[in-house]
């Protein structure tokens, strides 16, 4: 069986979700990385930085010398077999690191001699990087973009993810906008989130094409900041806004941020502990927005929560929690956006149900 090349279509590695294995030090990899890469690195972060010391002070020979001493022996056996695994489970994969020189070529090496033939992406993660940030404000500055906005708890998301050409930030930033928005798994890097976005924006140009479908976010979804070209873009750009009757909107709020939650706790840290974290992170969240709140109505809607909380942990049935969903609802989230949509009246193209809704996007 001939061998692969190696690439530098980087278009054709996103768009295809082509695994990746990133052999950069794991400090690299926790700082941004792509969809699809996992990290077996060449070296360590100890390693690494001693090499990187090595190669200021004595020059490049010597630095790769210390390199081979540092990666030798058992170490090196062991992280050929990991390179082993990902070869032999990801037959049409790549390997890359920074720039896609020294660790890559000396990665690739190591495999071939192992009988194995293995393609690397020709200038690394920092080619990749730049090609998706070009890529990333080519489409911001091109696409046709339609805002998908509604009061807090309409289901928006779910509504999204059934138009036509949807990209779903608060999914690619694993956070639903609020701050009853964290999920039981962390958020991306910053990095992260932008090569997600990216990539995301990649495939709906490439993949399906037309106007691009955006759930109305402020500059922050959680701790992820939306581009700035993108946000001036969103900000001017036509809006459909999802209708929905108070119950339903309890019902959805209830669904998503107390059963499903729930379970995701239960799932990640066990019973007890699971019900111990959810709880926490539905009064937190509370918390968090004490001030704007004010004194009196926080310490109302908490005791609510509480209650709420304790009938759930009594009985395992959450319909108690209707009447804090309710009262947050009507006393706070619905003052506060009715203002900010009173702002953007002009750029209102269709206002109703999810049918209504999809039915315009599909028309």
């Amino acid at each position: 069986m001939p061998s692969r090349p190696d690439t530098s279509d980087y278009l054709s590695l996103f768009l295809n979700d082509v695994p990746l294995m990133d052999v950069r030090a794991p400090i690299e990899f926790s700082k941004g990385s792509f969809p699809n890469a996992i990290n077996a690195p060449l070296m360590n972060d100890e390693e690494r930085h001693r090499v990187g010391i090595c190669y200021k002070e004595k020059g490049q020979d010597k630095a790769i010398e210390l390199g081979h001493q540092l990666v030798s022996g058992d170490i090196k056996a062991q992280r050929i077999e990991a390179w082993k695994r990902f070869t032999a489970t990801n037959p049409n994969g790549y390997l890359f690191c920074f720039r896609g020189g020294l660790r890559s070529r000396l990665t690739q090496q190591w495999i071939k001699d192992s009988g194995i033939e293995f393609p690397l992406i020709q200038g690394g993660y920092k080619a990749m990087r730049r090609f998706l940030i070009d890529s990333l404000e080519a489409l911001t500055a091109s696409s046709e973009f339609v805002i998908l906005s509604g009061r807090t708890g309409t289901g928006k998301t779910r509504v999204l993810n059934q138009l036509p050409n949807p990209v779903d930030l608060e999914r690619l930033a694993n956070h639903r906008g609020s701050s009853f928005g964290r999920q039981v798994t962390s958020q991306p890097s910053q990095i992260d989130f932008e090569n997600r976005l990216a990539v995301a924006m990649l495939k709906a140009h490439h993949h399906v094409g037309g106007t691009v479908y955006l759930e109305d976010e402020s500059r922050l979804v959680g701790r992820c900041a939306l581009p700035e070209s993108l946000r001036n873009r969103m900000a001017a750009a036509p809006l459909m806004v999802l209708d929905q009757p108070i119950e339903e909107r309890v019902r959805i709020i209830r669904e998503d941020y107390v059963d499903q939650m729930t379970a995701d706790y239960v799932e990640r840290d066990g019973t007890e502990a699971g019900w111990l974290n959810f709880r926490d992170y539905l009064l937190s969240a509370l918390d968090r927005i004490r001030k704007r709140l004010g004194g009196e109505r926080h310490s109302r809607l908490r005791q609510m929560m509480e209650d709420a909380l304790d009938r759930q942990h009594r009985t395992g049935e959450t319909g108690a929690h209707h009447e804090w969903i309710e009262a947050l609802l009507q006393d706070y989230y619905d003052p506060m956006y009715d203002y900010q949509l009173s702002q953007k009246e002009g750029r209102i193209v269709v206002k109703g149900g999810p049918e209504t809704i999809i039915g315009w996007a599909s028309r």
